[in-house]
């Protein structure tokens, strides 16, 4: 029973973050930072205890903060009895040992605890694969200063998934075992590739969702498309793509998919151990930025978001801008314009134009029609299939009768054979 009891303690953490003169905006702490930080924490299954900022030219190269700093942050973890401590910057092999031999504590960075909650979110094979190696990948070059971290055994933040054994003597079996991860994503990457070129031969647009965490990505698929998805108020609770045949009008359906939630200071292995699920932004037609109108932050997470969609989607693709939980937001503070629409997908008001934005954005000009080809045209009806959407086909007297939507150049090559515009 005192194991078990052991297992289920919440941890304790004090939050440090350092805001350095030398440092650039994505690798400094701030307040704004550590109330993510805190988030975080919370979303892993801690509590924070306390939070300390400190201001520096540059880091110290032993202690990262400096010894005395170091040293009130252990008077505060003695005092809180708190159980670790989580920098929000990023710590290398050296700041974590040396920190863990003046704390006493485990020390995390917020790649870690980042790391800590995709371990405990990924329920699919995909997911739990991706995870795993970022996991490796961020072990690696730190194994020499996280003795302690890695010899706690049990269910403690920092401790899920390869953490569990003793990584720090076998470095070939890490670097064997990402191989290995990396073999078997690129297989899934595959199947991905020709679901794509299905989706694609069917000529069915694809549109992904993007945002920062939270957002309200999953609650808003779910509600287009019933697609059932946990949505709950925290970080990262999307880790696997879920995509979803979404009728947008009588002349257009798109498959809308799902994706994992962006943060700032995103550690890199990740977005390179999530590249299979987030290759959907490389291929997709139209990109739907969910933003929370009335996250305080709101500026900051859009060039987050805005940065990654650069990096990560093909130049030129249209993104559609859904300011989300606009119920909670002063309409004057929600921008208008084109590509900006204003929802609240949690009480279902803005999807009609959503779904209009979405149609317009497409650009297709799609249209319905009847068409009625002569038998000697048999090779346009696999035209049809392969470059459009058949509704119907009837073999009659006079021809072959086929509803079907089609784009404006299949439009014009079969202009004259259409009897009907629905």
């Amino acid at each position: 029973m005192e194991d078990n009891f052991e297992y289920h303690v919440q941890e304790r953490a004090v939050l440090v973050g350092l805001n350095a003169d030398c440092f650039t905006q994505a690798q400094t702490a701030t307040d704004e930072t550590l109330e993510e930080l805190e988030a975080l924490l919370e979303t892993a299954g801690g509590f924070c205890t306390g939070k300390i900022l400190q201001n520096r030219h540059a880091p110290d190269p032993h202690s990262f903060i400096g010894e005395g700093k170091a040293l009130e942050v252990k008077m505060l973890v003695e005092a809180t009895l708190s159980t670790m401590v989580v920098f929000d910057n990023e710590l290398s092999p050296g700041n974590i040992r040396a920190l863990e031999d003046i704390l006493g504590v485990t020390v995390l960075d917020r790649s870690a605890l980042i790391l800590d909650i995709f371990a405990q979110r990924a329920k699919t094979k995909e997911g739990r694969l991706q995870v795993e190696l970022a996991q490796y990948k961020y072990l690696l070059p730190r194994l020499a200063g996280m003795g302690a971290s890695l010899s706690r055994q049990g269910g403690g933040i920092g401790t899920r998934g390869p953490g569990e054994t003793k990584l720090e003597s076998d470095r070939r079996y890490i670097r064997e075992r990402i191989t290995r991860l990396q073999h078997e994503l690129e297989q899934v990457r595959q199947v991905r590739s020709v679901q794509r070129e299905r989706r694609m031969k069917n000529s069915v647009p694809v549109v992904a969702i993007v945002g920062y965490t939270n957002a309200g990505k999953s609650t808003l698929l779910n509600h287009l498309t019933g697609a059932g998805i946990p949505a709950n108020n925290r970080l990262f609770d999307t880790l696997d793509t879920t995509s979803r045949q979404l009728t947008v009008s009588d002349n257009l359906d798109v498959i809308l998919s799902d994706t994992v939630g962006f943060i700032a200071k995103l550690p890199h292995h990740l977005v390179d151990a999530f590249r299979a699920t987030l290759e959907e932004l490389e291929y997709a037609d139209l990109l739907l930025h969910v933003i929370d109108s009335s996250d305080p932050n709101r500026e900051e997470h859009i060039q987050v978001v805005d940065s990654l969609i650069a990096k990560l989607a093909k130049p030129g693709t249209p993104v559609l801008r859904v300011y989300n939980k606009a119920d909670l937001a002063d309409p004057m503070d929600i921008p208008v314009g084109r590509d900006v629409v204003a929802v609240s997908a949690k009480c279902g008001t803005g999807m009609e134009a959503l779904l209009k934005a979405i149609e317009d954005a497409l650009g297709h000009s799609r249209h319905h029609v009847i068409v009625t080809l002569p038998y000697s045209m048999g090779g346009m009806v696999d035209k049809l299939h392969s470059g459009a959407q058949v509704k119907s086909m009837d073999y009659t007297g006079e021809g072959i009768v086929v509803e079907t939507v089609v784009d404006p150049i299949l439009y014009g090559r079969l202009k004259e054979y259409i009897t009907k515009e629905l």
